[in-house]
Order: C-alpha cells, then structure tokens, then sequence
C-alpha cells in the first residue's frame, strides 16, 4: 500500500503530532507499506526521515515563529510530483489548516479514500490565540471539527475523551481510538547520570521535570506555581523544562516574579535520540498539568524510562495517568499538587515501586499493536472504496 500523509508540521517541529507521524510512519514501513510525508519547509533541517518527506515552499505564520504555513501552489505541484512518481492508495490528513483542504481535494479529485486524523482539541486550545469571545469561538471550532470529520471515510482519534467530544459535536464518521503508541526500540536507556554531569546537577540533587512545547494551552504556569509552593520547603530541588514555544518570555516573568532564580532550568529543545531520554531518565518526578492534551506521549516516554508521573487527568491523559500505574493522580489545586510531590520526594520506596510500575504500563502502549490497528482501518476504507467505485452509477 502507498500512502500519502499531509500535514502542516513535521521534524525538525518537534510536538505530538510529528512524533505520531514519524512512529507510525517508521512502523508501517517495517510491515512493507510505503508513506510519503507532504509537509512544509523550515529554516533548519530535519535530521531524520527526510526521504520520506516532500517539502513544501512555506512561509511564518504570524504570531508563531515555529510553525510554517503552506503555499498553495507549491503544495499542488508537490502533490502532482506525488502522483507522477506512482499510485496512491489512501490520503491521510494529520492536521486541520492547509494539509486538510489539500487532502480532501486530492482524494476527491483521484477517488482515494480519505482518513483524518483529529490530534489536537480545538475547543480549550485556539482561545489562547484568538482574541475571540468564547461564546463566539466554541461554536465556530466545534462546527468546523464536525465539517472537517465529515469529510473524512474514517477519524483517528487519539483518545476516548476526543471521540466522545467529535461524536457530541454531530459527525456520523466512524471514529476509531487509536493511540500513537511507543516503540521500545527508541526508548531503550537512557543514562541519567550522564545527563546530570552534562548539565552540572548534582547526583543526590531532587529534580522535577515537564517536556513539552512551552505554549500557553499545556498549562506550565501552573506547575511554576505549584512549584513555589514546593520551592518554599524544599530549597534543594530542582525543575527542569525541556522544549520550547510561544509562552517561554511570559514563563520567564512569572520565574522572576515568584522568585525561582535559578531553581527552575530551561532546556529548549533536546535531541530525541539520546539527550531527551537521558533527560528523562535523570529525574526524580514528572509533572503534568496540560488541559488540552489529547493524549499526552510525553507521559508514556516518561514512564517508559521509569520516571513515575504526577498529573492532572484532563481530556486524553484520563486514559494515560491511571493511579496503580506509575502515575500518581491530582486535581489542578496548587495546594495539593505540591503536598503529593513534596510527599513522594521524601518516600524513595514508594517512587521505587512507580518506577516500576510505570514501566509495565508503557509496555503495554506498544507502537506494533497500535500500527496493526491502523492498517487495519486502511485496508477497510480501501475495500470500501474499491467496492464504492465497483458499482454502477
């Protein structure tokens, strides 16, 4: 089967929806299939997959320096140059910007089947960016999700909280769950010594973390704030961010302003192949607090290098962080967030026992098993393709 993937970002963005892309991607090639990747162009170069990726002339979008926005007459010409290279078999649109209205005419115009993947949650996200009144702005996106999975033969959803919200919204689309998945092959190791000699970070020194992008949806002022509280007891501890994004100068102000000085660390970006998950790997803690996340990756790969998780469970977390599971559950009450972080700090059994149990339940999230699943909708909206274009008109 040869498949075609558009979306509006991909490495070197590193977010959610490129690891997604980039797992399934490697997982369906390993079964035989071929996935050609349409997705824009960016300053800097990716440093893997790029054969498999047709770049596309874009330009910023205002008010987000890390995102490209697509041109359309280079996106059509990459597309053609798609199609003289060999038969397609299936479109596969991964975001709901250009890469969408691109896939849906392009299956449309050849007779491909069309699946949508629905990877961010609209609704409690675009508020951050739109100076729109929420009155005005939920009914505008939840008609917009319900028209964009309309157009879809199938929805991927990465969660059973963002099939519930797509299915309340009217669509009639089948809807399958179907998380990314982890592939245990790149989250092997993981050296935290290492990591915390690279960084200066004593070995004995108790160090939180949250990896993710650094935008005002995840939510990270809060954990700053639950931060202060355990900053005020515990004067030794650490936390650590890793990523990068629009929010990084208001989180700055709010450091200054609560007085953290150098108790709180920015990373940036970290290379996925070996610093992020030494990165993981050195911590004592993750912490998390997204109100948007659709299924939150960056827990599974925390946990699947044995660093247990405290976190809110919102939206697609809620099938993630499952306390008996290497996560230990919270409200988003500042107060109580730090008092369970402050508690396992000072309980090394009880985070030993996490650990453990953190890394069995990131096994279960197999990469393989979850790549199965997704064939096996590709072959069933490829049949009834085959069968719709089988019958006379």
């Amino acid at each position: 089967m040869r498949i075609l993937y558009l979306t509006d970002v991909f490495f070197p963005r590193v977010n959610g929806v490129s690891t997604s892309i980039a797992t399934f991607l490697r997982e369906l090639e390993h079964r035989g299939h071929e996935v050609v990747v349409v997705a824009p162009e960016y300053r800097r170069p990716a440093r893997s997959l790029e054969d498999r990726v047709r770049r596309v002339a874009s330009r910023a979008v205002l008010g987000d320096p890390e995102d490209r926005w697509m041109k359309g007459s280079a996106l059509r010409r990459t597309l053609r140059q798609v199609l003289e290279e060999g038969p397609v078999d299936l479109v596969h649109a991964q975001t709901p910007f250009v890469a969408h209205y691109a896939a849906r005419r392009f299956a449309r115009s050849h007779d491909l089947p069309l699946v949508v993947t629905y990877h961010t949650f609209f609704e409690d996200y675009l508020h951050h960016y739109l100076p729109l009144p929420q009155g005005l702005l939920k009914p505008f996106v939840r008609r917009i999700s319900r028209l964009q999975a309309d157009d879809a033969d199938r929805l991927i959803v990465p969660s059973s909280a963002v099939r519930d919200a797509l299915l309340a919204y009217g669509t009639d689309t089948p809807v399958e769950v179907l998380p990314t998945g982890l592939r245990s092959s790149e989250l092997a190791g993981g050296d935290g010594p290492r990591f915390r000699r690279r960084h200066g970070i004593p070995a004995d020194q108790p160090m939180l973390l949250h990896v993710g992008r650094m935008a005002h949806e995840k939510n990270v002022g809060f954990l700053l704030r639950v931060f202060a509280r355990i900053a005020a007891e515990r004067s030794d501890v650490l936390l650590v961010l890793a990523g990068e994004g629009p929010a990084v100068p208001r989180l700055r102000r709010e450091i200054r302003r609560l007085g953290l000085g150098e108790q709180v660390r920015f990373l940036g970006y970290l290379e996925r192949e070996n610093e992020l998950l030494n990165c993981y790997a050195a911590a004592d803690l993750f912490l998390f607090a997204s109100r948007t996340e659709t299924q939150g990756l960056v827990l599974l790969e925390s946990m699947a290098l044995g660093t247990p998780v405290v976190s809110t469970a919102v939206l697609g977390t809620r099938d993630v962080v499952r306390t008996g599971h290497g996560a230990v559950v919270v409200p988003e009450d500042e107060e109580r967030f730090a008092r369970e972080v402050l508690s396992l700090l000072a309980d090394p059994l009880r985070r030993g026992r996490l650990s453990r149990e953190a890394v069995a339940w990131a096994q279960e999230w197999s990469a393989g098993r979850m790549a199965e699943r997704l064939l096996g909708v590709y072959r069933d909206v490829v049949g009834i393709e085959e069968r719709a274009r089988a019958v006379p008109a």
